[in-house]
């Protein structure tokens, strides 16, 4: 049987079929708190519920799913998962400087783009990509 974070947050939002009633206890075992708190933190309408489980995060994994199981309206629920976005140029001019990300940051800033357009010129070894 597989434990997926999909099972958990589809039973919490939509399907409301309860996942930890079941004979099986590895449904309470494989069950992530933090993940499902931050999965839910992504609504309006689930955000404060989300606070309030990260607050009363010392609860077992059993309590916090029954709250939110039992206090989340019926609703479909779906987001794509929140990545850092990754900065264009951004590698070209740490190789270049030898600066770190924070660094690099900062001068990406003030580099105009004939100056990254000549800094990945100077970068560019030649071959097949």
């Amino acid at each position: 049987m597989s434990y997926e974070l999909k099972d958990y947050l589809n039973s919490i939002n939509f399907s409301k079929e309860y996942l930890m009633d079941e004979q099986d206890p590895q449904w309470e075992k494989k069950y992530a708190p933090f993940i499902i708190n931050k999965c839910m933190s992504g609504f309006v309408d689930t955000i404060m519920f989300a606070n309030e489980m990260n607050l009363n995060h010392q609860l077992p994994s059993k309590l916090q799913y029954d709250f939110l199981i039992n206090i989340v309206r019926k609703r479909k629920r779906f987001s794509p998962w929140l990545k850092k976005e990754k900065i264009q140029d951004l590698d070209a001019v740490k190789s270049y400087y030898g600066y770190s990300n924070e660094k690099a940051q900062q001068s990406l800033k003030i580099l105009t783009k004939e100056q990254i357009a000549f800094i990945k010129q100077k970068l560019d070894v030649g071959g097949k990509r």
